[in-house]
Parts: structure tokens; C-alpha cells; sequence
């Protein structure tokens, strides 16, 4: 809406005679002195703050972690039903998903820290050297539980007794 002064000086350039001065007056009381660029990044932000960015890590990690969990899941049901090997675990089947999972991470936590102040760069810098720590110690993790399992040396982790893990 137009602030009654912007109009009242337009009205009074009108009368004047001077339909320049007129036109960028009556123009410039939505957007002020602002040019195209600026009018463009007043109505199309560049993620900033970056919930999209945030956003689309965090769908991306569920997905590719449902996946992951899924195909995991049928090779033990395969190892189960037929016997099948169960490592190595490294076939791109499953280390594409995985892969997914620690790219989803890396965009929800960097979108998340950039939210929080962080620039771009020093956020995926933090999170991505956090995902990769993380997804490697899982992997190996994983690999040593699947290789019991396969070995028949897995046993049940009872949780309430923790002198097993110290």
C-alpha cells in the first residue's frame, strides 16, 4: 500500500509538470530506492536461513536409510532362509545407500548449523567430517556384527549388564 506522503509527493510533482519525477515517485512507494536485482532477492531469498537445504537432508537420510535398512534386512533374511554370505558387505547395492545416508546427514546438519549462524562453509565442513566419522565407525561396526552372525559367535547384548562393554 502506498504511505500518504509517497502519494502526496507524486500528486504534487504531477501538478507541477514534471512527469518523470511523478512516475518514479508513484512507482517507488512499494520498493523504494531498490533496483531488479534487489526487488528479485526481496521476494526469492538465497536459502537464507537454509531450511530448504535442512529439509531436503533430512528427507534424503530417511530415505536412503529406510533403503539401507531394508536391503540389510533381506541379506540376513537370505542368510537366514539359504545360507547366504553376508559379507562382504561392500557391493554397490548397499554402499549406495549408505552413501546417500551420509549426504543426507551432511546437508541436515550444515543446513542446521547455517540456521544457527554458521557459515556455508565452515557448517559443511563440521558436518561432513561429523557424517563421515560417524558412517565410518558404523560401517565397521556393522561388519563386525554380520561377520558373528555369519560366524555363528553372535550373542544377544544385554544392555542392563554394562561390565561386558568395559
Amino acid at each position: 500500500m502506498a504511505s500518504l506522503p509517497d502519494l502526496s509527493l507524486a500528486m504534487d510533482a504531477a501538478e507541477a509538470g514534471d512527469a518523470a519525477e511523478a512516475g518514479a515517485l508513484a512507482g517507488s512507494w512499494m520498493f523504494g530506492d531498490l533496483d531488479g536485482s534487489d526487488i528479485l532477492l526481496e521476494y526469492a531469498p538465497i536459502l537464507q536461513p537454509p531450511y530448504v537445504v535442512a529439509g531436503i537432508g533430512l528427507a534424503m537420510g530417511v530415505l536412503c536409510g529406510l533403503t539401507f535398512a531394508k536391503l540389510v534386512q533381506n541379506r540376513l533374511e537370505g542368510w537366514k532362509q539359504d545360507r547366504l554370505a553376508l559379507l562382504p558387505l561392500g557391493n554397490i547395492a548397499i554402499t549406495l545407500p549408505y552413501i546417500g545416508v551420509v549426504i543426507g546427514v551432511t546437508l541436515f546438519i550444515g543446513g542446521s548449523l547455517q540456521v544457527f549462524g554458521f557459515s556455508s562453509g565452515v557448517a559443511l565442513l563440521v558436518s561432513f567430517v561429523l557424517s563421515v566419522g560417524t558412517a565410518g565407525a558404523l560401517w565397521v561396526q556393522l561388519e563386525r556384527l554380520m561377520g558373528q552372525v555369519q560366524d555363528g559367535t553372535f550373542s544377544a547384548v544385554d544392555f542392563d549388564n554394562f561390565d561386558q562393554f568395559f
